[in-house]
């Protein structure tokens, strides 16, 4: 055997060197392997599975075990930004799957990764194709590389189109919208060299305490569903992939704790069907993503990267997931490391290799786990069959990508023209615009009347701030419009803006300061006493509160939800003075705002906006943006409340009628402070004619529902349509209501719309007492309404036998 495997290699090296000396690209085919003849994987004509066969048939352990491993781009595992002598002499010279990041230019205080190839955009696609052909022409069987990168709120590339955070785009509830920006994420990508984009993330965000709620659309699994549909259409329709994430159950670690917890989520095995795999249910089944992330968190004590259960039972056998799963960061290294479920690393990538992975991808070179799993292979303990159905997977992604017919970016001039265009801008800039919302406006404060003021002052430790629009997972080094310089823009000479910071973010011993407050220092008590100063001869304040990219995100999670350090001790010294004031949030995450939302008259919720954030701001302020967007996650009144979200089960959040709020005795606090689904507007809007057609349906039927809605109000303004659907007799116990339709509609004034909804069999549907999704006979409630709370009309309909 030995013999024969040198004998092999030794072939292999005298046909390679051969071939470097030969054109391997001809008419409509491309010689990877360098054999000079036409194979059945280089043939376009022949199906994927013949391809995909054929190929494997044709490499060595070394070649599909490199198929195996991601390489970490420039700067965080590559140390050379172009091909290199040495690698040679690298593992990758027999291959690789995918490399992630390469060249992205990323920058974050987390990490930086600066590269003179990212910018202008066609230096960084003619650098891919570099690297690209060197994997073709460099390695024996010339397998293209799968170029992976971050993309959930814009491509992670210099200067790349910029959205909102994903909290931000989930308020939006604008699948139209999020199509688009789907297809611009994509469309970016192709023309800069990637081929495999990681969004969106399907995770619910159920603890508002975690730190990523920040980069998840929302709580409730059918929004997320809906809008992770469209944005997985929209990247993939443009030929890239699009790599879901993080599969599964891993946006409630125990407490909410983020950092190196990320583990032990309490969710029951009904709930996990119902809340945190119903997204990626619906978006692999319905959206075919090339790709998912699995994650590092365990479930009922299996790590989901070595469950045999997650990777191949549920996501292939039941979901039909046909792409490759990539592990985030470490996850295989946690089995070892962290969950104690593997007695040595290489026995963790045995593991996780029988589960079903397909690449590992973690900050270290990819050696360290192909190697392990070469030697697992020889020694017996993993099968060539095994091997084979992994890289296939991998090698299938490939095909339908093009990469063996089309390995380069065909014209790479082209990006210049292509990325981050005035078209891409204006749609990240309506994006922005439709992911405000208005969470209070007493007496019509808003909008403000630019006419009427002379005297503005700007103030609060975010007015300034520029770090929430760049971030880890989106571009990077656009320049950041602050609020004060996007109100200054706006109101031009009309008036004065004047500015004091009031305070800082935080306080020197936040956020210890939560549970055990410290005396202002003298510092402290002049910066607020100054904004107080210039409030007094204002004619209205805008303060600018909230959080920034330090206070919230991956390994950021909080104990309390407050604003953090001395804001309120500003907000509350601003409103002491009399003056009208209008506060204004930008953070990542629901806070518990209740001193705030009882005595400042105007509310705005901005979250993480893009790079033009102080003019979209000021273009809501002022009435040009009238925000339309909803609350994608429940605002809780105090931490206490948490797990406090939409959907519920039955009587679960305290508001059932009894003596009390709480019971027998007025023993809590109750009630959300803003429900799911909830968001102002400068208009108003009226709901009539409610239709459900049939009344009387067969099961597996769909249902009709139309309803009349129309702008009561004097300015053109967006609502957001939700209905909600209640089960009133079922065989278990369902949560009270579900959201199961959306439509933002926008409406000039007296103008009315036929919102129509079409409910199918699977919006219907339960898990039984067999965890069989059911469509159970019975009496099903409509419920149209503006928030999951404002329901405005009701009406029955039955399925029947």
């Amino acid at each position: 055997m030995r013999k024969t495997y040198l004998l092999t290699l030794a072939l292999c090296a005298t046909q390679y060197s051969f071939a470097q000396q030969k054109n391997i690209y001809h008419k409509g085919w491309i010689d990877f392997n360098k054999n000079g003849k036409k194979d059945v994987f280089e043939d376009p004509t022949q199906t994927i599975q013949k391809r995909i066969d054929d190929l494997l048939s044709q490499m060595t352990l070394e070649e599909k075990t490199c198929q195996m491993a991601t390489l970490y781009g420039y700067k965080r595992v590559l140390k050379e930004e172009m091909p290199a002598a040495s690698w040679k002499n690298e593992i990758w010279k027999d291959g690789i799957a995918n490399i992630d990041e390469e060249l992205n230019s990323l920058t974050s205080y987390t990490d930086n990764a600066t590269s003179q190839y990212s910018f202008p955009y066609s230096k960084h696609a003619e650098a891919i194709n570099t690297i690209q052909r060197w994997f073709i022409e460099e390695t024996r069987i010339g397998i293209p590389v799968d170029f992976t990168n971050e993309g959930i709120h814009g491509l992670n590339h210099d200067r790349a189109t910029s959205l909102p955070a994903p909290i931000g785009i989930g308020s939006t509830w604008d699948k139209q919208l999020v199509r688009a920006a789907g297809q611009i994420v994509g469309r970016e990508a192709k023309a800069l060299g990637y081929t495999n984009v990681y969004a969106p993330i399907l995770d619910p965000a159920r603890d508002q305490r975690w730190g990523r709620v920040v980069e998840c659309y929302g709580e409730d699994p059918f929004h997320i569903a809906e809008l992770g549909k469209q944005m997985t259409l929209g990247i993939q329709e443009e030929g890239v992939a699009s790599t879901l994430k993080h599969f599964a159950v891993y946006s409630v670690p125990k407490g909410g704790r983020d950092g190196n917890t990320r583990t032990d989520p309490h969710v029951a095995p009904r709930e996990m069907h119902q809340l945190y795999l119903y997204p990626f249910r619906r978006v692999i089944q319905e959206a075919h993503p090339m790709g998912v992330m699995s994650s590092y968190n365990d479930w009922d004590g299996v790590p989901v990267t070595g469950s045999h259960y997650f990777l191949t039972e549920l996501l292939r056998e039941q979901f039909g997931f046909d792409g490759y799963v990539v592990s985030d960061s470490e996850a295989a290294e946690y089995l070892y490391s962290k969950h104690h479920v593997a007695a040595d690393y290489k026995e963790a990538v045995r593991q996780v290799v029988e589960a079903g992975l397909n690449v590992r991808t973690n900050f270290t070179m990819p050696q360290t786990y192909i190697l392990p799993l070469r030697e697992l292979v020889r020694e017996g303990k993993l099968s060539m069959k095994t091997i084979d159905a992994r890289v296939a997977d991998v090698l299938r992604v490939k095909f339908k990508l093009g990469l063996f017919d089309q390995p380069y970016v065909k014209n790479p001039k082209a990006a210049d023209a292509i990325v981050n265009t005035k078209e891409n801008e204006a749609v990240g800039l309506q994006m922005n615009r439709e992911s405000m919302v208005l969470l209070k406006n007493q007496n019509n404060l808003l909008p403000l009347n630019k006419q009427n003021l002379k005297n503005v002052l700007v103030t609060g430790p975010l007015a300034m701030e520029t770090n929430y629009g760049i971030s880890r997972y989106g571009p990077s080094h656009h320049p950041v419009t602050t609020v004060l310089d996007g109100i200054k823009n706006y109101l031009g000479i009309g008036a004065t803006v004047n500015y004091a910071k009031g305070c800082d973010i935080i306080d020197a011993t936040w956020p210890e300061s939560e549970i055990i407050e410290t005396p202002l220092t003298n510092k402290e008590q002049a910066d607020i006493a100054e904004a107080v100063e210039k409030a007094k001869s204002a004619d209205v304040v805008i303060a600018v509160v909230g959080e920034d990219a330090k206070r919230v995100g991956e390994s950021l999670s909080r104990t309390g939800l407050n604003l953090p350090g001395r804001q309120l001790k500003l907000i509350q010294a601003l409103q002491a003075t009399g003056k009208p004031v209008v506060m204004v949030m930008i953070n990542g995450q629901p806070l518990t705002i209740n001193w705030e939302n009882r005595y400042v008259p105007a509310i705005l919720e901005a979250w993480f906006p893009g790079p033009e954030s102080g003019k979209v701001i000021a273009e809501t302020l002022f009435g040009d943006n009238n925000p339309g967007g909803k609350l994608p996650i429940t605002f809780p009144k105090t931490t206490g409340q948490i797990e406090f979200n939409f959907p519920f089960k039955p009587a679960s959040q305290a508001n059932q009628p009894t003596s009390g709020p709480n019971g027998y005795g007025k023993t809590s606090v109750n009630g959300a402070l803003y429900p799911f689904g909830y968001g102002l507007s400068y208009t108003t809007f009226s709901y009539a004619n409610l239709q459900v057609s049939p009344d009387k349906a067969k099961n597996q039927a769909d249902i009709t529902v139309k309803v009349d809605v129309t702008n009561t109000g004097k300015v053109k303004g967006d609502e957001v349509v939700q209905l909600y659907l209640k089960d009133k007799v079922s065989s278990v116990t369902t949560y009270e209501y579900d959201l199961r339709g959306f439509e933002r509609v926008t409406l000039a004034p007296g103008e009315t719309k036929t919102i129509t909804f079409t409910l199918h069999p699977d919006d219907l549907a339960l898990l039984d007492k067999n965890m069989n999704w059911t469509v159970e006979l019975g009496a099903f409630q409509v419920m149209i309404g503006s928030s999951s709370e404002d329901i405005k009309l009701k009406k029955d309909f039955v399925i029947e036998d």
